[in-house]
């Protein structure tokens, strides 16, 4: 997010707003909405265009909970905790569906299988499925693989979903009626005084009475605020041609969540993930190009546990996500420029905790509302 002097030097016009919001993402989009259901006014200023970051590059897994099984948010993050992040995460795919359904958006609401790769995993699983279960929530464990496909147990979330995550995108953005203005790089946010911030981008000088950052991985590229706290990750999907005989009714992860798979609306079988077994190549970078290693790792994912699919592979990308420092995302003001504020940091988990992030940084741009559970200032 740089801009050279040639590309603009000072001279671009002026342009007042009521709230400027900075990334075209799902969480950009959601946040908009927000903003204009509060009665402002809303533009959304992009270095590319909608939905052409992460947003757009995910597998498009409508899934409740964190990035961590259940009763390991217990232990690491407290009871009370983890108990509130899965309430923000069960809000959160409420929202997408009622924006999905809203904007007759390409939506399955088909459930979603944990399993595990191991035994020592499938333990684990048993314990996040007792945890859950003494909260009340409704899932089914199977200490057996229901898919018969060599796993060695599974949790089964019937309340999750899939969907199309660009044309999810697409309509959060149509029903925000917010101002879009793309292709636009943004490379210096000032406070002059309060309700007063100029945003300094390629085709505009922008005044603005408050600025909200839905960044996500390139958050340190604006301010230096983000510096280890936001982490560039890479991550890396394939995607076969449409199947013969539909593989799959629901969508998976293993192994801890470090593998993922789905079908998509099309009938291609979708799997991304193996990060966890290159980490040094796949973290930190903002390359979002696939690499080899990974590719021959989710072919090898592909061959063990879906034999049967023999058609080719048509499609390979990889996505830019922005991990936090402790898996939480990052919701707060600047502390030097109090009218920015941002919700960044989600750690893969955008279509399971954004749209309860970008309520709540709505909510405490404008009113100071309480944060909860994703105030950055945890981080110091």
């Amino acid at each position: 997010m740089t801009v050279s002097i040639w590309q603009a030097d000072g001279t671009q016009p002026l342009r007042e707003v009521d709230v400027l919001v900075i990334g075209a993402g799902v969480i950009g989009c959601t946040a908009a909405y927000f903003l204009r259901q509060a009665g402002r006014e809303v533009v959304i200023t992009e270095a590319r265009d909608l939905a052409l970051g992460a947003s757009g590059r995910n597998a498009g897994f409508m899934i409740t909970g964190l990035d961590v099984y259940y009763h390991q948010a217990i232990a690491h993050y407290g009871h009370a905790a983890a108990k509130e992040l899965w309430a923000l995460s069960a809000r959160t795919v409420r929202t997408w569906r009622e924006f999905a359904k809203r904007g007759d958006v390409p939506l399955r609401e088909c459930g979603v299988l944990l399993l595990a790769e191991s035994a020592a995993e499938a333990a684990d699983l048993e314990q996040a499925a007792r945890a859950l279960e003494a909260d009340g929530i409704p899932i089914e464990f199977h200490s057996r693989d229901p898919l018969k496909r060599g796993y060695h147990a599974a949790i089964f979330q019937p309340f999750d979903g899939m969907v199309q995550p660009v044309a999810l995108a697409q309509a959060i953005f149509a029903q925000s009626g917010a101002t879009l203005i793309a292709n636009n790089e943004v490379y210096a946010i000032k406070q002059l005084a309060p309700e007063r911030v100029l945003v300094e981008s390629r085709l505009y000088r922008f005044q603005a009475r408050k600025v909200l950052l839905c960044t996500n991985a390139y958050s340190a590229l604006l301010e230096p605020y983000f510096s280890g706290k936001v982490v560039p990750t890479r991550g890396q999907v394939l995607v076969t041609a449409p199947l013969r005989h539909t593989a799959l009714e629901t969508c998976g992860y293993s192994n801890y969540g470090y593998m993922y798979f789905r079908q998509t609306f099309d009938g291609r079988l979708l799997l991304g993930g193996a990060r966890h077994l290159f980490k040094v190549q796949e973290q930190p970078t903002y390359e979002d190009r696939v690499t080899e290693p990974v590719q021959a790792a989710l072919e090898a994912y592909l061959r063990q546990y879906f034999p049967e699919v023999e058609v080719p592979i048509e499609r390979r990308w990889a996505g830019i996500m922005g991990f936090s420092a402790d898996g939480l995302p990052l919701v707060g003001c600047l502390p030097e420029k109090p009218d920015v504020g941002f919700a960044v940091g989600f750690t893969g988990h955008g279509l399971s905790l954004g749209a309860a992030a970008a309520e709540r940084a709505v909510d405490h741009l404008l009113k100071g509302a309480p944060i909860g559970v994703f105030d950055a200032a945890r981080l110091g």
